[in-house]
């Protein structure tokens, strides 16, 4: 590895408006986030539009503090590593575009990277990575288990079908009323609730793939049919019991997946590894699997962030990836293109 090579990392795939500088892949000089979650909290959900406009008012101030806080020039940037998809486009594109104007300004490479790639590499920032592992990505729009033989290298062997596990949560949340994003919510009410409502587990027979859309009608049905009835259901019930369901399943999947890959390492990632089920329900059931080592990454590296993407970023640089100006918003990106 080069001595101190320094990336800055550009993340503008949703609602957060992220800038990093990292040295050497795994240490952290600053780590800025401007949130638009007041924004959209009125809404429901993320509305694309203002998404977007507030990237544009934020990211030329987010760049600038993140090399204020990080104490180094432009002069002192190796490459810029910038989300390249996937995500809504509007979002994506003020990013790369931000990331062309200053690799054409100052002669710096640019790397386009993968949105989950990057919390996989999350980990790295945490964690030395130990190969073969496998991903657990877990978030508002993905819910995939990606096997890696080595750094960079993707195989995606499960994936959902319909709804994430995130967008379940968000969901739910909103079936009980409670404000976006849901999946917090959901997950603090769980933990003083108990599963006592029966609700289904899609294992969907020799796959790895997810399936959270049923779990998420037979929730908001068991709502209905109470009012319907007159009943009044504990909503901390049935959050516990809606979360046992998903936790189930991913932790189930996860354990047989390493034990059939043979991997040394698995590394849970996105925004919803921040769940405190999801983390409990790993960490109890790999005790009984002593020869993988799980790494878990902190609260602050789980939701949408930049230190992410510039880790991820370090890799691909060192593999020699570099991006041109043709470079653009990819809503649709597989994660596959780092192979």
């Amino acid at each position: 590895m080069e001595n101190n090579l320094i990336i800055l990392g550009i993340e503008t795939s949703c609602d957060e408006t992220a800038v990093s500088i990292v040295k050497n892949g795994t240490e952290i000089l600053s780590n800025v986030v401007a949130s638009q979650i007041e924004s959209h909290k009125r809404f429901g959900g993320v509305v694309p539009e203002i998404a977007s406009r507030h990237h544009v008012e934020q990211i030329t101030l987010v760049i600038e503090e993140a090399l204020q806080h990080a104490k180094i020039t432009y002069e002192d940037i190796d490459a810029i590593a910038v989300t390249e998809g996937p995500g809504l486009v509007g979002a994506l594109l003020i990013g790369v575009n931000a990331a062309k104007a200053v690799s054409f300004a100052h002669d710096i490479p640019i790397i386009g990277v993968h949105h989950i790639a990057g919390h996989i590499y999350a980990n790295q920032l945490v964690d030395k990575l130990e190969f073969p592992l496998l991903a657990l990505v877990v978030s508002g729009g993905h819910t995939e288990l990606v096997y890696m033989k080595e750094h960079g290298h993707f195989e995606v062997i499960g994936e959902t079908r319909d709804d994430a596990a995130g967008e379940a949560y968000d969901k739910v949340a909103r079936t009980l009323n409670m404000p976006y994003p849901g999946g917090p919510h959901i997950d603090r009410l769980a933990q003083v609730g108990s599963p006592t409502i029966k609700l289904p587990r899609a294992w969907l027979e020799n796959s790895y793939d997810f399936s959270f859309s049923g779990l998420k009608s037979a929730v908001i049905n068991t709502v209905h049919n109470a009012e319907q009835r007159g009943e009044m259901i504990k909503p901390e019930d049935l959050a516990a019991s809606f979360q046992a369901s998903v936790v189930e399943v991913l932790v189930t999947k996860t354990i047989k997946a390493a034990k059939e890959y043979g991997v040394q390492q698995v590394l849970l990632a996105g925004g919803v590894a921040a769940n405190k089920g999801l983390r409990t329900g790993l960490e109890n059931a790999f005790q009984q699997l002593p020869t993988v080592k799980l790494t878990v990454p902190p609260l602050s590296l789980c939701t949408d962030n930049a230190a992410m993407i510039a880790a991820a970023g370090t890799v691909f640089y060192q593999k020699g990836q570099r991006s041109s100006f043709n470079l653009n918003g990819n809503p649709g990106l597989d994660i596959t293109i780092h192979n």
